[in-house]
């Protein structure tokens, strides 16, 4: 094991808070691996880089020499975790739930040692316990506890409804802790609430109490919220290099720091020397593309990141329009067909309204003439170029 105090330094890097530090300590000067705990509701199939802030200190600790637990929640997924939601989750069914997880475990270890790592599913527990067993967990809390919680308080005073099942997560979460007997449980600080419930039912239990690690929210690509793959500013472990590196390229300067310091394995001196580079006039451009590089080499590999690089060069320094594209064919309705639906039917944008907003946004072109007219209607059989963006390209057909 490494000296506790070079541990601590290496564990509070990037963290937010630390609930209790001094326990944390004690632990670490005992000398034996730790059981972290880190758990994933495997409601999408696919995890994007802010859920990988959570996985490179979960990677900390396994060099460090720690046992660490990927949780799958495949049973609180079926609650659906209200943290941050001022609406009731829609509920996933057991297979949605399940094909999820096992997306997930093939994600992981592109960051996590699969040799140190632990992969549990807490339906082990939860389903044993029972409906008994579940009324007797609730009984240990009152619905003004509950209401403490922030998101909650926020849906009650505004007349929102709370379903009684969403009470339940705070509970099975720190359930999930005792039956692990976890040292120390890893989360976002919007998470606080649940981490806390798992040090109070552990202690109920005789347990030592978990230390809580509270890692930030990464934002995603607009800077401003947190990335989200229903707020579309996110980059996906599993997207194509090309799209990772421009997407890590369309960042502000401001937020590559953010990114380098959740994101980025280089030593914190080398990131320090990095922005001391860029205060005495290096371009950010250059720090951010070794940035680009790392992540999509992480993710894929060094011949991807130089290819992603080359292609980048290609495409938007030099302003030209990739020969390597999608082609589509569509066909021409009689009425003609509102490029609103051409963007969306291309696989350009998610939705028509996506598609108005970027045109609105200048963002939208053919043949690299900026559209002007969100309700331009094409009504000739045709072949053109169509952009969306910086980094989206199509050659489409109408017929």
């Amino acid at each position: 094991m490494t000296d506790w105090q070079q541990a601590l330094d290496e564990i509070k890097r990037g963290a937010d808070e630390i609930l209790i530090e001094e326990e944390l300590v004690e632990k670490l000067k005992e000398g034996k691996p730790l059981k972290i705990k880190a758990g994933f509701d495997p409601t999408a199939p696919d995890l994007h880089l802010g859920h990988t802030v959570l996985l490179n200190k979960m990677r900390a600790f396994q060099q460090l020499g720690h046992e660490v637990i990927f949780l799958i929640g495949d049973f609180t997924g079926l609650i659906g975790d209200p943290t941050g939601k001022n609406v009731t989750r829609k509920p996933l069914t057991r297979e949605q739930v399940l094909a999820n997880a096992e997306t997930y475990k093939q994600q992981v270890f592109k960051i996590l040692d699969p040799e140190k790592t632990t992969i549990r599913f807490n339906s082990e527990w939860m389903n044993e316990l029972g409906a008994d067993g579940m009324i007797k967990l609730a009984a240990r809390q009152t619905v003004a506890r509950m209401l403490e919680r922030d998101d909650f308080k926020k849906r009650y005073q505004g007349g929102q409804a709370i379903a009684i099942h969403e009470f339940l997560y705070p509970l099975v979460q720190g359930w999930d802790s005792v039956a692990l007997q976890a040292d120390v449980e890893l989360g976002g600080t919007d998470q606080r609430f649940n981490l806390l419930m798992g040090r109070e039912l552990q202690k109920d239990e005789g347990q030592r109490q978990q230390t809580v690690l509270m890692m930030p929210l990464l934002e995603g690509l607009d800077g401003v919220q947190k990335m989200s793959k229903s707020l579309g500013n996110y980059i996906g472990i599993t997207d194509t290099p090309n799209d990772m590196f421009g997407k890590i390229m369309s960042i502000s300067d401001e937020l590559m720091w953010r990114y380098y310091d959740l994101l980025s394995f280089r030593p914190v001196e080398e990131i320090a020397a990095l922005k001391q580079q860029v205060a005495e006039g290096a371009n950010p451009r250059d720090v951010k593309i070794d940035l680009a590089k790392e992540i999509i080499a992480r993710f894929h590999s060094d011949e991807a990141a130089d290819g992603a690089l080359q292609d980048f060069i290609q495409r938007f320094q030099k302003n030209a329009i990739p020969d390597d594209m999608p082609e589509v064919s569509l066909p021409l309705p009689a009425e003609g067909l509102p490029i609103a639906n051409l963007l969306k039917d291309a696989g350009l944008v998610a939705s028509t309204s996506e598609a108005m907003r970027m045109i609105k946004q200048g963002a939208v072109k053919i043949d690299g003439e900026k559209v002007q007219d969100s309700k331009l209607t094409l009504d000739t059989a045709s072949e053109a170029v169509f952009q969306v963006g910086k980094r989206k390209f199509a050659r489409v057909s109408l017929t």
